[in-house]
């Protein structure tokens, strides 16, 4: 049996760091190695090296060195378990989230707890997304996430984000109008979409959101966009960020934009200014499902992003030009673009087992999979596979399926940790069956999630708090000023 004197060895080759950065102030979260997926790749090896189950308890408790070698010392010879004093009484337990160790009597010098990436943080009520990531619950404004991909359009799911109910059918039509009248692009940002063909889809994105603002209502200086302000330019949004990123793939794929029927729905237009030409019913349908699956996510970083513009009353064009540039990161919605290339890299379902193995053990995550949230598979996986499915028979070619589905049963054993598959998985893989490039993955996902960005922000405006956190200084203190020839 292993003993405390390897726990540096092994936390050091599972997060691929040198022994000497192992030390006792080392936690999760506080270096680029130690993230999520090398969390989980921890307890994985923790359990191997042990013999142990690493339970959901347990998973929270280890997230520090200290914590670690806590939990090897208090095991018996036999390795029968942790001592119980370790959990029960203020051990192991100490590392658990929320838990502040500040001194008794260290004044207002104590270090306030820290909470890295606001991991845990609750900073507001939302009556928008409820998300239960344990039992792997999404719902929106109380309606499950299944129901409403089996059952609902997008239109009608755009409008339970914005306005808070479902319409009835008079409201919808009402709905469908203002969206099919906003379509249209001023000339202006689209002679600025025809200047960057040459540009990547979210960059293109983000220039022509933030210049959209340029053509909205006109303020007097010192006068704030109203809520009904908001949401009208919220829904113009809705209909004019799909016909940016259709608009810039027409043209530099040198074809000039189509115009979409006014009776085309939101999905059926899109698609048909994208490809330049009518769809076929399944890829309106996977389109449909897509963006309904991916309307909103309670407090994401884009969310949160867009929250804090809008709380800064900056207004809603602004607010989702924010949020698109938080978005665009590779650590957030920029990693559906690199899922895409996890089909090629596995080349057949027969290496997809090898695949994961040398990934993990290099330290390197397995796109699509994982999530900040879920401990399960992601609720929204289901239906965006049974579409690709669709695609796939429609298409003749159920190659990339067929890897993305082996990838997924490698991954079993991480998924007991909470590294299951995530929403990312099979969206690429149907966009390559539409004949689209991989690199429109994440414009196609800003397009779904637009109605929350608008409905987030919206709520943000109702009852306005200025967002504003602290960080916790580590820097020096007491210097003094020298001049420079003194330096």
């Amino acid at each position: 049996m292993s003993d405390v004197s390897n726990v540096e060895r092994l936390i050091a080759q599972t997060l691929g760091i040198s022994e000497d950065r192992v030390t006792e102030g080392l936690e999760y979260q506080s270096i680029r190695e130690w993230d999520s997926l090398g969390h989980v790749s921890l307890m994985v090896a923790i359990e191997g090296e042990y013999a142990v189950e690493v339970d959901d308890e347990l998973i929270l408790a280890l997230r520090s060195v200290a914590a670690i070698r806590e939990f090897v010392a208090g095991r018996d010879p036999a390795g029968e378990g942790v001592a119980q004093h370790d959990l029960a009484e203020g051990g192991v337990a100490k590392h658990l989230p929320g838990h502040e160790e500040v001194a008794a009597g260290a004044g207002r010098d104590a270090r306030p707890a820290v909470r890295r990436g606001l991991e845990g943080v609750v900073f507001d009520d939302t009556a928008i997304t409820h998300i239960d990531g344990a039992a792997g619950v999404l719902e929106y404004r109380g309606y499950s996430i299944h129901d409403l991909a089996a059952r609902a359009s997008f239109e009608e799911v755009a409008h339970l984000l914005v306005y808070g109910e479902l319409p009835d059918a008079a409201a919808l039509e009402v709905f469908r109008k203002q969206l099919a009248a906003a379509r249209a692009l001023p000339t202006p940002v689209l002679d600025l979409v025809r200047a960057l063909t040459h540009a990547h889809p979210m960059e293109v994105l983000r220039t022509c959101v933030s210049a959209l603002g340029a053509f909205g209502p006109r303020r007097t200086a010192g006068t704030d966009e109203t809520y009904v302000e908001a949401r009208a330019a919220g829904i113009e949004l809705i209909a004019r960020i799909p016909m940016i990123v259709a608009a810039h793939h027409a043209l530099r794929s040198g074809r000039e934009p189509l115009q979409p029927a006014e009776d085309a729905s939101h999905a059926e237009a899109f698609l048909t200014v994208l490809l330049g030409e009518r769809p076929s019913p399944a890829a309106v349908r996977f389109i449909d499902k897509g963006f309904i699956v991916h309307a909103d996510h309670s407090s994401n970083a884009s969310a949160f992003t867009a929250r804090v513009a809008i709380g800064c009353r900056a207004g809603m064009t602004a607010a989702l030009t924010a949020a698109i540039a938080a978005f665009a990161g590779s650590v957030h919605g920029g990693a559906a673009e690199r899922v895409v290339g996890l089909i090629d890299d596995v080349g057949s379902a027969d290496n997809a087992e090898s695949h994961v193995t040398a990934l993990q053990g290099r330290g390197e995550p397995v796109m699509g999979f994982g999530h900040r949230v879920y401990r399960t598979e992601d609720p929204r996986v289901r239906h965006l596979r049974n579409t690709v499915v669709e695609l796939s028979e429609e298409r003749g070619d159920s190659g990339g399926l067929d890897i993305l589905d082996a990838v997924a049963r490698a991954m079993r054993p991480y998924g007991r940790h909470g590294v299951a598959a995530n929403v990312d998985l099979y969206a690429g893989l149907a966009y390559r069956l539409l004949g689209l490039p991989d690199d429109l993955a994440v414009a196609l996902f800003v397009v779904g999630r637009t109605p929350g960005w608008v409905a987030q922000a919206l709520e943000q405006q109702a009852n306005n708090v200025l967002i504003r956190p602290l960080l916790a200084y580590s820097g020096p203190r007491g210097r003094t000023y020298r001049n420079v020839e003194e330096r």
